[in-house]
């Protein structure tokens, strides 16, 4: 599994906990994990798809 997905995996679960607590910052804080396992998820997909273009150009040079 990709970190981005550890890290939405793991705030889901902090935030499901802070609700069945009614802790309302752990609950904040599973919100902030999935909001960085979502924007790592992007920066992820953005550095596959400088690869694969950098790997199309390095066929069309050959």
């Amino acid at each position: 599994m990709r970190e981005s997905g550890m890290e939405k995996s793991k705030g889901r679960a902090k935030e499901a906990m802070g609700k069945m607590t009614g802790d309302r910052r752990m609950e904040a804080e599973g919100k902030a994990d999935r909001a960085k396992g979502s924007a790592r998820e992007a920066m992820e997909k953005v550095h596959e798809a400088a690869e694969k273009a950098r790997d199309a150009m390095k066929r069309r040079a050959s």
